[in-house]
C-alpha cells in the first residue's frame, strides 16, 4: 500500500527553481530519516539528499549548494527546494524514509509514484 505522495515537479528552464513536497504516513515519517531520490532514464535510482529526525542533512555532491531538504514533523512532510536547476537534474524524484542505514542504501519495498522534474536547456 502506497503511503508516500510526492508533488511539485514540472518543466522548468535551466537556472530555475522548483519545490518538491512529499507527504508520508506516520509509520514512515515519525522518528525516521527521510530522503529524496531521483531516477533519470536509463540510470539507477540515486539518493539526492537526506535529513535525519534531528534535522541534520546531507547531500549528493552533484546538488550540494543548490538543493535544500527540510521537514515539517507536524505534517509528516519532507520538502526539497531545488535552485539553479540544470538539465542533468531531469529525473523522476521520489521520497522515502526509515532507519538511517536503510535510507542510505535506498532499500525499500514500496515507493510512491514520484514526481517528474524536467529541466530544459
Amino acid at each position: 500500500q502506497v503511503q508516500l505522495v510526492e508533488s511539485g515537479g514540472g518543466l522548468v528552464q535551466a537556472g530555475g527553481s522548483l519545490r518538491l513536497s512529499c507527504i508520508a504516513s506516520g509509520s514512515i515519517f515519525s522518528g525516521n530519516a527521510m530522503a529524496w531520490y531521483r531516477q533519470a532514464p536509463g540510470k539507477q535510482r540515486e539518493m539526492v539528499a537526506f535529513i535525519n529526525s534531528g534535522g541534520s542533512t546531507s547531500y549528493a555532491d552533484s546538488v550540494k549548494g543548490r538543493f535544500t531538504i527540510s521537514r515539517d514533523n507536524a505534517k509528516n512532510t519532507v520538502f526539497l527546494q531545488m535552485n539553479s536547476l540544470k538539465p542533468d537534474d531531469t529525473a523522476v524524484y521520489y521520497c522515502n524514509g526509515g532507519q538511517l542505514m536503510r535510507v542510505l542504501a535506498g532499500s525499500f519495498h514500496s515507493w510512491g509514484q514520484g514526481t517528474q522534474v524536467t529541466v530544459s536547456s
